[in-house]
């Protein structure tokens, strides 16, 4: 058998067109020669009646301080609901198919509810629908424990995680991830309308993508396809477009004309939200960032974009913790100054590394629009500034034409 997994997101499956749509990308799959096994997330987003948020919106206003067990099975419900009425409406035009739920299809995970991670799959039942022409729909984001069989979600993206893991386990061809559009951006097409669809970028730019505030496919996601080499696709469920292909990054790839491995850059990500910290440290006091970051830890506080010397750590927090995390440093008499409203914007590219003048190239960017750098960071394939939040429009459009994206 040659078996893909076709993953179809919550504007894919949320109305009857576009559910029509995707029928009919599944059936373009059989009658290639391929077995799909159909992933589905829940119908929708936050006010549509089956979608994850409307439903643990209704659970909280029963009880805010809801049970985690209760709240993954409420979760649990709208993947189910989907996968019922897709193979419902592939039943309909003569499609045999039938639902599972993660459990069902042998998605065996830990018991941290909320945040599930998978131990293992057992693909039999799988195979065995498969060998007997049905095609299975299974409800993504979800697993069950294999002691007590209960049912577990996997985390926000858990849908595309649920694909790369079948596809993994499957040994299948490929998988296709279909959303609403018709693939990978070189930048956020809201803020840059030159932006452009990527045909090819390697696994680890896409997390990069993903970690640095792009919305593109959930990382963890990825990393599933990177460690087995899975090929996959991002492409749109309501067009015919070839889409963007994730792959490892090699000599014999190209975009156009252009080898993968020549290009400097191939998008520009950017998060908002952002509060930075400037912290200062006594240069005698080697135990001194140790106790800042115990303490932040401590509290639950995850931190970012750190820059560290003997006296100061800068570093930036997501604006819901920056109350929390005002009140750590002064617990611990810290003395710090804090930048509010920030933002950050980030080139990714796996051919920077090394690559003289690319830094010179991100730093006049910004200057030529008088956006002041707060921080900068970098890697291998990405640098990355802090900026204001008034100036990321400008900013990112700036990046995006300084590297000829």
């Amino acid at each position: 058998m040659r078996i893909i997994v076709q993953k179809f997101g919550g504007t894919s499956v949320a109305t009857e067109e576009a559910r029509i749509a995707a029928k009919d990308k599944i059936l373009q799959a059989i009658e290639k020669g391929y077995s799909p096994v159909v992933v589905v997330s829940a119908m929708g987003r936050r006010g549509a009646p089956y979608a994850t948020d409307t439903l643990i919106d209704v659970l909280k206003e029963a009880n805010i301080s809801v049970n985690v067990r209760e709240m993954d099975v409420m979760m649990c419900c709208g993947e189910i609901i989907s996968s019922c009425v897709m193979a419902a409406t592939l039943q309909r035009f003569g499609l045999n198919a039938q639902t599972l739920t993660g459990g069902q299809a042998g998605i065996i995970t830990d018991s941290q509810f909320g945040a599930a991670r998978i131990k293992n799959i057992n693909t039999d039942n799988l195979i065995h629908l498969l060998e007997s022409g049905i095609t299975p729909v299974v409800c993504g984001f979800q697993g069950m424990t294999e002691m007590n069989r209960k049912f577990t979600t996997l985390g926000r993206g858990g849908s595309d995680t649920t694909g790369a893991a079948l596809g993994a386990a499957l040994k299948a061809e490929f998988v296709e991830i279909y959303t609403d559009v018709d693939g990978i951006m070189t930048a956020d097409p809201r803020i840059v309308k030159e932006a452009n669809i990527l045909d090819v970028v390697s696994y680890s730019e896409v997390c990069q993508m993903a970690n640095n505030g792009a919305k593109v496919i959930h990382p963890r996601a990825v990393e599933i396809a990177m460690r087995n080499n899975l090929p996959m696709y991002v492409k749109s469920t309501f067009s015919d477009a070839p889409g963007t292909l994730i792959t490892a990054s090699g000599h014999n790839l190209t975009v156009g004309d252009v080898p993968i491995n020549e290009k400097v850059a191939s998008s520009i990500a950017h998060e908002l939200d952002l509060t930075q910290f400037r912290v200062a440290l006594d240069p005698l006091d080697v135990a001194a960032g140790r106790q800042l970051f115990g303490d932040l830890a401590k509290a639950g506080i995850s931190v970012g974009c750190l820059n560290l010397s003997e006296k100061e750590a800068m570093f930036a927090v997501f604006d819901k913790d920056a109350e929390r995390t005002e009140e750590t440093l002064n617990a611990a008499k810290f003395s710090y100054q804090k930048n509010e409203d920030c933002a950050k914007v980030t080139v990714v590219g796996s051919a920077m590394g090394g690559l003289p003048g690319v830094m010179a190239t991100f730093v006049a960017a910004l200057a030529e629009k008088n956006i002041a750098i707060l921080q900068t960071m970098d890697s291998d394939i990405t640098i990355a500034a802090i900026i204001k939040r008034e100036n990321v429009v400008e900013a990112v459009t700036a990046l995006h034409r300084a590297f000829n994206l």
